[in-house]
């Protein structure tokens, strides 16, 4: 994977991760897990507004919206005792924010495979990040198309 093609806060969580022995891996998702934004105020009292990621098995939810500087924020809920999957809603809700529609698009669908947390966490766990990704690349093609 071209490194160039990762918007910059992304690649650093990659070379963190990717720094780390297996055990620290899940160390370092976990304390992702406790950064989860909060929603914003506007949609907490939407939840219809938030999709249900079905790839995760826990109850993931998320929302991409682009702002009027044409910026785009990606918004996820997560339970907490669904620590890995919280983990990784919260590095693509982070690493996502902030970023051009095209920087969003262009991230490689494979992200969530590069961060060598395979050997910590269940393929199904990296699928559902996989998902939450895809999602959010869709939602923010919809909002462009509209």
């Amino acid at each position: 994977m071209d490194a160039t093609t990762l918007p910059a806060r992304l690649a650093e969580t990659r070379e963190d991760f990717l720094a780390l022995g297996v055990k620290d891996r899940l160390q370092l998702l976990l304390e992702f897990s406790n950064e989860l934004p909060e929603l914003p105020e506007r949609y907490r009292d939407h939840p219809d507004l938030l999709e249900r990621v079905v790839e995760c098995q826990s109850p993931v939810y998320i929302f991409v919206e682009v702002d009027d500087a044409g910026l785009v924020h990606m918004h996820a809920t997560a339970p907490a005792e669904a620590p890995t999957t919280r983990g990784f809603a919260s590095i693509l809700a982070q690493g996502l924010d902030g970023l051009t529609p095209d920087e969003v698009l262009a991230v490689p669908a494979d992200y969530p495979q590069s961060l060598g947390l395979g050997e910590a966490v269940s393929p199904l766990r990296v699928r559902g990040m996989s998902g939450m990704l895809a999602r959010a690349k869709r939602q923010l093609a919809e909002r462009l198309a509209g």
